[in-house]
């Protein structure tokens, strides 16, 4: 009896390392930006703080997501993004405005800069949308809190859905991305466009 159970504990333990060693690597995937609009030739006076993005749990980690249906939410186990898409979506929004040159300074709420009005923002969605077609889904909002008046002077929301060539995750990624930055042009066009406007007013 004992001398039939050793090669049968041999074979388990060999499928068990077999196992192991067929498991998929995880791949990792990021945004790049795209250059900022060319939205004025005057820089403003005002300096720009950038606070942290909220969003649902999903958005706070790294899996990508994708929907199916109405209601139905599943991650990819094996594709991930390089960071949380909050921290993502809010890094790349300080990328642009910085680049744009049209602030005295632009910096991440919490570092050792100041300003008077800070950028706060939500992400609703972030995901591929399986339906008739393949999507990729951003839905945004973002607002202007002038901490000298207390009040929230700005606001901007942002939803489109922009087509996946393809069924690769690669695809999917880039259609994020595309969109993506479409909404955060729209948001520093619309940032520069307040401050235009009220220029009369002294910051």
């Amino acid at each position: 009896m004992r001398r039939k159970n050793g090669p049968i504990l041999v074979s388990l333990i060999a499928l068990l390392f077999c196992g192991c060693s067929s498991q998929k690597p995880i791949r990792y995937y990021t945004i790049q930006n795209s250059t900022a609009p060319p939205i004025s030739n005057s820089q403003q006076s005002v300096s720009l703080v950038v606070g942290g993005l909220t969003g649902p749990d999903i958005f706070r980690a790294s899996a990508i997501a994708y929907r199916v249906g109405t209601n139905e939410i599943g991650t990819y186990q094996y594709s991930r993004w390089s960071e949380p898409p909050v921290e993502m979506v809010r890094s790349s929004l300080i990328r642009m405005l910085k680049s744009s040159g049209d602030y005295q300074s632009v910096a991440a709420l919490g570092s050792t800069s100041e300003g008077q009005f800070v950028v706060r923002g939500r992400l609703y969605d972030f995901e591929e949308v399986d339906g008739g077609s393949i999507t990729g889904l951003v839905s945004m909002e973002f607002e202007l809190y002038d901490r000298k008046s207390g009040k929230i002077v700005w606001s901007h929301f942002y939803s489109q859905s922009e087509p996946v060539e393809g069924k690769e995750i690669s695809s999917i990624v880039s259609a994020l991305e595309a969109n993506l930055n479409r909404g955060l042009k729209e948001v520093a066009v619309g940032l520069n466009q307040y401050f235009s406007e009220n220029r009369a007013e002294k910051f």
